[in-house]
C-alpha cells in the first residue's frame, strides 16, 4: 500500500495525540517526585497522586477535579502547580461553576 506523506503525517500526528505519556512532576530541586504524575493522552492531561486522579484539564480549557482533588497538602502542593493557581482560586471555580467535581474520579 503507498500512501502519501500527507497521511503518513496524519498517522504519526494520531499516534502522538493517542499514546498516553507519563511523566513524573518534578521537585524544587529538578527530581521526580514520588507518586506525582502527569499523563497525557487523547487531548488532555491528567494528575494523578498515588492513585487518585485528582484533576483533568482538557486542551478546550475544561477541568474536572476528581472527588480527592484536596485530599492532603502534599496533593494541594502539586495540583496548585498542575493547575497554575493557588487553593482559594479553585474553590473559587467550583463555587462559580468553572470547575465540576467528578465523584466517580
Amino acid at each position: 500500500m503507498n500512501e502519501t506523506i500527507e497521511e503518513l503525517e496524519a498517522k504519526i500526528k494520531y499516534l502522538e495525540e493517542a499514546v498516553p505519556t507519563v511523566e513524573a512532576m518534578l521537585g524544587r530541586s529538578g527530581k521526580p517526585v514520588a507518586n506525582q504524575y502527569i499523563i497525557t493522552m487523547y487531548g488532555k492531561k491528567v494528575f494523578q497522586s498515588y492513585d487518585s486522579i485528582i484533576a483533568v484539564k482538557y486542551n478546550d480549557g475544561l477541568v474536572i477535579l476528581g472527588r480527592n482533588w484536596n485530599y492532603s497538602s502534599t496533593t494541594g502542593k502539586y495540583r496548585n502547580e498542575f493547575l497554575g493557581e493557588g487553593i482559594a482560586v479553585t474553590r473559587e471555580k467550583i463555587e462559580n461553576g468553572t470547575y465540576t467535581i467528578d465523584e466517580s474520579l
